[in-house]
């Protein structure tokens, strides 16, 4: 098997990883497996099994190397969120937020409910879904014609 399938195996490695040594190991380790579970496996498409194999350990590999990952002072003071907000940014944030809610509330219903579920109050297409027990693809639809709407109320605005 090894002599067989062991250039695929380790193109799919490279291929999902990036990286020729971490993708020699991970080909050691799709065999290992393999060859642990030689007794569960029927004897057909051995190609798809280890291929499946390589693929799960790659998958694994990169959700493990994610959480692997020390972040550089620079990442980690720029992650932070800002708490200390200036009055003025404090005031403009407001702002906006009160020119939003005024212009989804100028629109025709059911836009306006869409509209302000999702500028003013942050939820998601399948979270005003749930709300309105509506079809998300009915709900995405509304959205998007409320944002053409709202797009040519501020262009007539600033004309």
């Amino acid at each position: 098997m090894i002599d067989q399938y062991q250039n695929l195996i380790y193109s799919i490695c490279l291929k999902a990883v990036g990286n020729p040594f971490d993708a020699e190991d991970l080909t050691q380790e799709v065999f290992l497996s393999a060859y642990k579970n030689l007794s569960r496996f029927d004897g057909a498409y051995e190609k798809a099994w280890l291929s499946k194999i390589a693929v799960r350990k790659c998958l694994d590999f990169l959700k493990a190397a994610g959480r692997r990952t020390i972040p550089t002072e620079g990442e980690y003071f720029s992650a932070l969120p800002d708490s200390r907000s200036s009055p003025e940014e404090t005031c403009l944030i407001a702002d906006s937020d009160h020119q939003v809610r005024s212009l989804c509330q100028q629109l025709k219903s059911p836009y306006r409910e869409v509209a302000v579920s999702h500028f003013c109050e942050q939820l998601s297409v399948a979270e005003i879904a749930a709300k309105e027990d509506k079809n998300p693809k009915t709900i995405q639809t509304q959205l998007y014609r409320a944002k053409a709407m709202l797009k040519k109320m501020l262009q007539e605005r600033s004309d």
